[in-house]
């Protein structure tokens, strides 16, 4: 069967059909929303809420007790995924922005999870190279400045243990990535990533089509 067969248009009313039919509603993760809505055009950051729910699922399929989230925001991803851990697991959060992630962590103290998350401030690659060596994670999502995206992935990837997935947002980019007009740094390097990834030996990858694109890698 053709895969052009195999996708739907998602119009508004579809959309919303999805989202009333998974589990996709929470009081903390829906004000949350609602707060970082108040931001302005910068909400556009925050991930959906499939989105969400899809990391959760996912950390809980795969047992995951050590995680990485590269780009905090106001926290509806780290939240999301915190909470799947267990109550000894650890997420380790790296942002720049003092002001959007003290959003976050009033929303982690009042989902109980402050004793799960560690924030750590400055770039993150500094950050990533200087942990020690033996430093692993089950799980990571990346959804931070796009021209980083390769290095975030080179040096996630080394740390990651066999089968553990890694997650990486915006692929899609509003379309833009089949646009052979749209030269800007941000996009050039999502290209640059998805046809690395796509040819990449080390892992088993697919690019689903939620929200602004994501895809699932896992370490082979």
């Amino acid at each position: 069967m053709a895969s052009s067969d195999k996708f739907l248009h998602l119009n508004q009313q579809l959309y919303d059909y999805a989202i009333a039919h998974g589990h996709n509603s929470d009081p903390i993760l829906r004000d949350l929303a609602e707060e970082t809505r108040r931001l302005g055009w910068i909400s556009g950051m925050q991930i959906a809420p499939e989105q969400g729910t899809l990391m959760g699922i996912l950390v809980r399929a795969i047992g995951a007790k050590s995680a990485l989230e590269i780009g905090v925001f106001t926290g509806y991803s780290s939240v999301s995924i915190a909470r799947a851990l267990p109550p000894d697991g650890k997420l380790l959060c790296l942002d720049v922005n003092e002001a959007w992630t003290a959003i976050a962590r009033r929303y982690w103290e009042r989902a109980g999870l402050t004793g799960k998350i560690t924030l750590k401030l400055g770039p993150a690659v500094e950050t990533l190279r200087a942990l020690p060596a033996a430093h692993t994670f089950d799980f990571a999502f990346v959804d931070a400045d796009k021209t980083n995206y390769r290095t975030y992935y080179e040096e996630i990837l080394k740390r990651l243990r066999i089968n553990a997935l890694l997650l990486i947002d915006n692929v899609l980019w509003n379309g833009q990535v089949i646009d052979p007009s749209d030269q800007s740094e941000d996009t050039v390097a999502i290209r640059e990533l998805n046809d690395f990834i796509a040819i990449d030996t080390r892992v088993e990858a697919v690019m689903i089509p939620v929200a602004d694109g994501i895809t699932i890698v896992r370490r082979k």
